[in-house]
Parts: C-alpha cells; sequence; structure tokens
C-alpha cells in the first residue's frame, strides 16, 4: 500500500470514508506538494455540507493562511458584501482551489504568488472531493486560475465569463473575477465598475441556484 509521500499530490492522503469533516482533518495533514512547507496551516473549505451554491477561489491569502478559514482578508470581505449585494445569502460553501498559501517575502509583507499549474493539480483531488460531498446546484469559480482548475488550461475567463458553461459535474458552472481583481483597479471608478459587474455576475449564479 501507497503511503502519503510516496507520490505526488493529495490524492494518498484522501480518507477512505469521506465527508467534509474528515476530508477537512485529512488536508491538515497534506504534503502532496511542497507548499505546505512556507505555509502556515491549511486553509479548507468552509460552509454547510448540502450547500446549493459552490465559490472556488484560487488559494488562501495572508490573512487566510494566519486565521485558518477562507476568505477572510480584503478580497474576502469584499466577496461577502458582493454576496449580500447580490441575493446569495445562507447556502454557499467557500474553497479554493489550493489550500495552502504560496508567497514571496517584499520587506516584511507576504505577497501571493501565483501557484504552478503542477501545485494546482496535486491539490485537485481535495477540491474534486469537497464538490462530491457538497453537491452544490451551482459552482462559481473565482478567477482565472480557479476556472482552469475545474475545467482545464485552455480555459479563457476574458471568452466565458459570466456565462454557464459544461461542467465535469452535474451542476452548472458560471467564471467570474477573483474579488482581488477589484481592489487592483486603478481607481475609484474603475472599482465600481468591477463591483457592479462581479455583483451581476453572482446574481446569475444565485438566480439558478434558486431556480434548481
Amino acid at each position: 500500500m501507497k503511503r502519503p509521500g510516496d507520490e505526488a499530490g493529495a490524492a494518498a492522503y484522501l480518507p477512505r470514508q469521506s465527508s467534509l469533516a474528515s476530508l477537512r482533518n485529512a488536508a491538515a495533514k497534506c504534503k502532496g506538494c511542497d507548499l505546505y512547507k512556507a505555509a502556515t496551516q491549511t486553509v479548507f473549505g468552509e460552509g454547510p455540507s448540502r450547500a446549493r451554491i459552490m465559490l472556488v477561489g484560487e488559494q488562501p491569502g495572508d490573512a487566510e493562511d494566519t486565521e485558518g478559514h477562507p476568505f477572510v482578508g480584503p478580497a474576502g470581505r469584499l466577496l461577502h458584501k458582493a454576496m449580500k449585494a447580490a441575493g446569495m445569502t445562507g447556502g454557499v460553501y467557500v474553497t479554493n482551489a489550493v489550500k495552502h498559501f504560496k508567497y514571496i517575502w517584499r520587506g516584511k509583507r507576504r505577497i501571493h504568488a501565483k501557484p504552478k499549474r503542477l501545485e494546482i493539480l496535486a491539490c485537485r483531488p481535495w477540491l474534486e472531493a469537497e464538490i462530491l460531498e457538497v453537491r452544490p446546484a451551482v459552482i462559481v469559480a473565482l478567477g482565472a486560475t480557479a476556472a482552469q482548475s475545474l475545467l482545464g488550461a485552455a480555459f479563457r475567463l476574458t471568452k466565458h465569463r459570466g456565462t454557464f458553461v459544461s461542467s465535469p459535474w452535474p451542476c452548472k458552472l458560471l467564471a467570474t473575477i477573483h474579488p482581488s481583481a477589484i481592489l487592483r483597479a486603478p481607481d475609484e471608478a474603475g472599482r465600481d465598475a468591477a463591483m457592479r459587474g462581479f455583483v451581476a455576475d453572482l446574481r446569475l449564479a444565485a438566480r439558478a441556484a434558486r431556480s434548481g
């Protein structure tokens, strides 16, 4: 029998009996790629076990790595504001394609670094297991990395943003921007426009979830 560490990727760490609780406990010990070495902890998904909507981001940020919960930093606060504006309240499970924070040091600050394709693939078994457990009616991919982790490297957010696309799972899938993109807008007018578009995309997902 293969033991954790005998091969790259999270598959060797998946529990035999799957539930969100057992997955979370197993993921805390994951060494399926090297990102665990510099991260404070695994940041697993959170939300109802039968959520109608699943939001998938790229990876935890600095605040998430410190606190151990997804979407609690500046981008997360913006996401929750947008969810409320879109009528997306309750019944939402939030997670990331990659469960460890990847960063570089810039002075005394830890700055987000985009995960490599191999790191995304290594972590994919956790995301697939979450989807199978939660069984959402709608998945929303937040940003290109999350969308490509779900739909393959050929997926282009600029082409398919805000539209439902074919999903490998029995649910609807929509891709939109990551809320951090709104924070990076150059001025207030740009942030306001980006926020309006983001809320509109989330509103589509919320309506789809309500309609079944």
